[in-house]
């Protein structure tokens, strides 16, 4: 298996749509920055899949410009020719981890996203368990050492 990271903005909001048999499919579009040489920069667009509803609470808080973290599977490269004849080339990801990204994030996110989801996870794993922002706070009662029997 091959694994790759993008940290990048969202193009548009996602895209959700359903196979003929019925399976979610949401499309993500990420455009991520590369630097070559001191001061050239680069977009790289990537196309991120998301089968099923894996990360359904989330996907409503992703707008258009929002930044995010992508964890997921690399799939060939695929080569298409644009509007106007030239040939570009799509990078595609399958996603198994989504992060909402602390950078590059505007002032109207961080207050949204702190009023809105108290407490809540800003990371979401597929197949992993852990512990999300706020659990575990006040899950167990206090306790004095001298009381541990060992």
């Amino acid at each position: 298996m091959n694994q790759i990271t993008i940290g990048g903005h969202l193009g548009a909001d996602p895209e959700v749509r359903f196979t003929s048999s019925g399976q979610k499919v949401t499309t993500l579009r990420v455009a991520a920055k590369t630097r070559r040489g001191s001061n050239k920069e680069d977009t790289i667009w990537w196309r991120v899949t998301i089968w099923g509803e894996q990360f359904d609470k989330m996907i409503p808080y992703f707008k258009k410009g929002s930044s995010i973290i992508v964890l997921g599977e690399l799939s060939k490269p695929e080569i298409f020719t644009d509007r106007e004849g030239h040939p570009q080339v799509s990078m595609n990801i399958t996603a198994y981890q989504i992060q909402f990204s602390p950078f590059g994030r505007t002032e109207r996110e961080k207050e949204s996203s702190a009023s809105a989801t108290p407490g809540m996870a800003e990371t979401a794993t597929v197949g992993a368990q852990s512990l999300e922002k706020g659990q575990g706070e006040g899950a167990f009662p206090a306790f004095n050492e001298d009381e541990i029997p060992f």
